[in-house]
């Protein structure tokens, strides 16, 4: 596939890195020599240097015969003007725009060929915005994906003493929960994959992922650690696109909020377009503030500004005061590994989930959904199995019968609305929306493979 990046900022860079490390054409487009400079000494790409919404730079890329154009800069207006343009003069298939503004995306019917020729719109603050509330509607999850357009979960959680399977082998949870619809997808220990049998072991302190029915999730939870109840109680410090559109939805599911705010304009701004929500005009990092604001009631406190660094330091400022759970925004992904200690409960990489995003709508095969895991070490995407048994490699075998990847792992299917839990005997069937685990992310292409029709193929 030949494909134009629109933007070497933290999201272009990462998906040129994994685009160009599948087999795509890839030209990385950016205005800024220096975020360009050396790229192509150690990945196979091409850069351009030059604003990515001219007619001349699209052309330079290779616009006249790109299948896809990517625009991620940090510029929404150059976004739609450089899609209107490819679409205008090249007629590029498909164009993804991501789009920040509110005002922009509370009007959709502007996104269309007969407009503004945009097929996918990304939006970081609404992904962000959504992950934070299933954090806090799951607590003690680590992290929570939707498949299935939510009919099945994938819940990521400390397993801990006490917890009904700990210290049980894994088979025993089809006698604890018979009717659940659950299988456990993968274990980290000590930062090492394990792939789960029947005979598996849960540890204390392994890290459990596992899928779900969305109404079974509580009840598999309750397996690995003592379930607590979703607190009311929330405090976030940001007032910025996010932590507006955070608190907005917290208000609308009854969630006591307090924001706080370092600007006092922006401030006063906010406090006009909220109707519940306390927002306070002060410094996060403030001790005497977050005392004085009772942090040790909240049930969940997360720091939501535009600076790591602040974000981080108020979050474990919340949590040694009592706090019961602490995120954090984290840009950088060198902080993420490590902040995630028992200072502060979790790290949000907005580059991380914005690109499991975007790939659902790249990658080879039906792909409707990629979410990284585990900082981006692994994967789970929802794949439909199409075909038959002359033209698929997947559709008409049982499970045990497909040659996947190594630490490759059907974990559920949804099927005409049903959810299955993927067992070994478990037959693929035509349309089958296959919930697909990937401990390493370098076997994605070797999956996708697998799903994709071939006339050839008997």
């Amino acid at each position: 596939m030949k494909i134009i990046i629109l933007g070497a900022g933290q999201v272009g860079l990462s998906m040129a890195e994994i685009l160009s490390r599948e087999n795509n054409d890839v030209t990385l487009v950016d205005i800024d020599p220096d975020r360009l400079e050396g790229l192509q000494d150690h990945l196979d790409l091409r850069v351009i240097e030059g604003s990515a919404s001219h007619p001349d730079v699209l052309e330079q890329a290779g616009g006249h015969d790109a299948d896809l154009v990517l625009a991620v800069t940090n510029q929404d207006e150059v976004n739609m003007a450089a899609c209107q343009i490819a679409y205008s003069l090249f007629r590029t298939p498909t164009k993804i725009a991501r789009i920040r503004s509110t005002s922009y995306l509370s009007h959709p019917e502007i996104f269309c060929d007969k407009a503004i020729p945009i097929d996918v719109l990304i939006s970081p603050e609404e992904i962000i915005t959504q992950q934070i509330l299933r954090l806090i509607e799951y607590p003690g999850a680590l992290q929570v994906v939707d498949f299935a357009g939510g009919r099945i979960q994938l819940i990521g959680l400390r397993a801990y003493f006490g917890g009904p399977l700990v210290g049980h082998q894994l088979g025993e949870l089809r006698n604890h929960l018979p009717t659940a619809k659950t299988r456990v997808a993968a274990i980290y220990r000590q930062n090492q994959a394990i792939i789960p049998h029947g005979d598996t072991v849960i540890e204390p302190d392994d890290e459990v992922f596992f899928v779900a029915a969305h109404d079974d999730i509580r009840e598999v939870m309750s397996e690995l650690r003592l379930v607590e109840k979703p607190g009311n109680r929330i405090m976030l410090a940001g007032a910025g696109n996010i932590g507006l559109r955070l608190a907005q939805a917290l208000e609308q599911k009854h969630y006591q909020v307090k924001l706080i705010e370092s600007s006092r304009r922006r401030a006063r701004q906010v406090a006009e377009l909220l109707d519940k929500t306390t927002v306070l005009h002060g410094n996060a990092a403030d001790e005497e503030l977050m005392t004085q604001e009772n942090i040790e009631n909240a049930e969940a406190f997360c720091s939501i500004t535009n600076e790591d660094e602040a974000n981080i330091l108020s979050a474990m400022l919340a949590k040694r005061l009592g706090a019961r759970r602490t995120m954090a925004l984290v840009n950088r992904s060198a902080y993420v590994d490590l902040v995630e200690t028992r200072m502060l409960d979790i790290a949000i990489s907005p580059k991380i989930t914005t690109v499991g995003i975007l790939l659902a709508h790249i990658r080879r095969a039906d792909t409707v959904a990629v979410h990284s895991l585990r900082r981006g070490a692994a994967e789970v995407i929802e794949i439909i199995a199409h075909g038959e048994p002359s033209s698929s490699r997947v559709v008409g075998q049982r499970i045990d019968q497909i040659q996947f990847p190594p630490g490759t792992t059907i974990s559920a299917i949804l099927r005409n609305e049903e959810v299955i839990t993927a067992r070994k005997n478990t037959v693929i069937e035509p349309e089958d929306h296959v919930i697909v685990f990937v401990i390493d992310k370098q076997h994605i292409p070797a999956v996708e493979k697998l799903f994709q029709v071939s006339v050839t193929y008997v």
